[in-house]
């Protein structure tokens, strides 16, 4: 099986009244053959017995019901693929939640907020118990047309419906608003239901195998002037590749077969009309990046991605912050925001020629950090979607042949704080960023420091001492005794509203000289008190 990523392209289609009605018909057809498929399978019926009647039933080809069926066993396995991390996820929630009540407890008894909390915990355990007896009994819950749309009918005028049948009308259009057109790689153009062709003038020619339940006189309908504003060389490129090859069997006789690159399409209807998303898989790109040059490590934060480039040897040679300003923007315009910091980054890296380091980071744990957060960075953490962070990094390198590393995301924060921040006059995240790509590396993450000073989010700083390393453990398990003692000092500096002042300033004698120590990284926020070495002014003449 290849393990080559497959890109999607999507472009807007031009379609006269006649054209639309009959995609109209087409997606209608295939949402009642996909339901009436899963109630089947759900009752036991054979898949055998159920192509041969589907096929009579619905009129469709074996192609078109292969679509229907690959497409609701993919979302099938997606639930219940989906579901255990749904059950741990929920028990985090919980105790996140019990955490919370019992604090409200001691410090606000009979709040509003207690019982709001107190409601929350009884919802979530109700859940959990509902997911584990779907997941001990095997079975697969799925609502055609999401089961948002389907509970608006329940508060009709809230959802801005003034009646039930105008509800009801969006539901049956929700339900029958796409269709899929399954590829392979041995078939023409590499799909027999939906095959493209190039226009004279460049654009594409779509002739898309109707279904012979839809009664039309035609079996075929032709989209013309198809044109992708991203992609268009990829698609080409796919078609391109389908072409007839000699081959031998076992038995050493020769056939003729097809090959090429399979092009999957799944046309979708929205409030602008119809819409035609092109899937195809990529092709291998050569490295343009080595190891022996270095990193660039990448920590990912929800306002900001923080960059820290090293050189072979593992010194830091710069850093950046790019910010993300993703609160109050819709899903298209985060996308977009996080797609060009994530295509920054990877120009960085193939200038340079070094890899791209990333965490492998459990998106789960994030979730669950909402329930313990104050409400502006539940709200924050709300708007960034990691997931996104996660592959935009991935499938912009790869285009550029940029090498990307997967490394465990343990205790970087921690070894960026202690170990690099002041060191270097950067920043935690930047200190993370930095610890990343050293783990990229293989470089050591030894504590450098047996008293740290951790720079925090208003410029100051809190130190404290590490405690002893055991040398016959790992690593690791040192710094997770450091990440607890950090804790101590933070909750300190809080509770003090250390958090809420500005920074010491620097002396008068200080300013007058403007006396500052060369860095290799400058970023925002820097530790003020390492811009001059100590005793320096005791030194001078004055």
């Amino acid at each position: 099986m290849s393990k080559l990523p497959v890109f999607t392209y999507q472009t807007r289609l031009t379609l006269n009244p006649e054209q639309a009605s009959c995609l109209d018909a087409y997606a209608a057809l295939h949402g009642l053959a996909q339901r009436s498929l899963f109630a089947k399978m759900r009752a036991g019926v054979p898949l055998n017995e159920l192509k041969r009647s589907f096929l009579r039933r619905f009129g469709l080809t074996a192609r078109q019901f292969n679509a229907i069926r690959i497409e609701l066993e993919g979302k099938i396995a997606s639930i219940q693929e989906r579901r255990p991390e749904l059950i741990e996820e929920a028990k985090g929630w919980i105790e996140r939640a019990e955490e919370a009540i019992g604090r409200l407890k001691e410090k606000k008894p009979g709040s509003s907020l207690l019982h709001q909390k107190k409601r929350r915990l009884a919802i979530l355990r109700t859940k959990l118990d509902a997911l584990i007896s779907d997941q001990e009994s095997g079975q697969v819950r799925l609502c055609f047309g999401s089961r948002r749309l389907f509970r608006k009918q329940f508060a009709l005028e809230e959802n801005g419906y003034a009646s039930h049948a105008a509800w009801k009308k969006d539901w049956q259009s929700e339900r029958s608003s796409q269709f899929f057109v399954l590829g392979s790689k041995d078939e023409t153009a590499g799909n027999q239901s939906c095959q493209a062709a190039v226009a004279p003038d460049g654009s594409l020619r779509l002739r898309l195998r109707l279904s012979d339940g839809l009664g039309g006189p035609s079996k075929h309908m032709v989209l013309e002037g198809v044109r992708f504003v991203y992609g268009q060389e990829a698609i080409l490129q796919a078609l391109s590749a389908s072409r007839i090859v000699t081959a031998q069997t076992k038995t050493g006789k020769l056939v003729r077969k097809r090959e090429g690159s399979a092009v999957s399409y799944r046309f979708v209807r929205d409030r602008k009309g119809w819409r035609v998303f092109v899937s195809v898989e990529a092709q291998p790109v050569a490295l343009v990046t080595r190891r022996l040059a270095g990193a660039v490590g990448l920590d990912i934060n929800e306002d900001h991605l923080a960059v820290a480039e090293t050189e072979r040897f593992g010194n830091l040679v710069r850093i950046r912050r790019l910010g993300l300003n993703l609160y109050g923007k819709s899903e298209e315009q985060a996308k977009a925001i996080i797609g060009d910091a994530c295509r920054e980054i990877v120009r960085a890296c193939t200038e340079s020629g070094k890899p791209l380091v990333i965490e492998r980071l459990d998106l789960c744990k994030r979730k669950v950090e909402l329930e313990s957060v104050d409400p502006v960075r539940a709200r924050s953490l709300s708007s960034f979607s990691y997931a996104k962070a996660i592959s935009m990094p991935k499938a912009a390198s790869f285009r550029a042949g940029v090498e990307v590393i997967e490394v465990n995301p343990a205790y970087t924060s921690v070894i960026g704080a202690v170990n690099h921040a002041r060191r270097h006059g950067i920043g935690s995240h930047q200190g993370a960023a930095y610890a990343v790509a050293r783990r990229g590396l293989g470089l050591s993450e030894r504590p450098t420091v047996r008293e740290a000073v951790v720079p925090t989010r208003n410029g100051g700083h809190v130190t404290f001492v590490l405690p002893v390393r055991n040398r016959t453990k790992h690593v690791w398990s040192s710094w997770a005794g450091v990440r607890k003692r950090l804790k101590a000092p933070h909750a300190a500096h809080a509770r003090s509203g250390g958090n809420r002042l500005p920074p010491d300033p620097l002396s008068p004698k200080a300013r007058a000289l403007g006396a500052t120590r060369a860095l290799p990284a400058e970023p925002r926020h820097a530790n003020r008190r390492q811009h001059c070495s100590a005793g320096v002014l005791d030194d001078l003449p004055w």
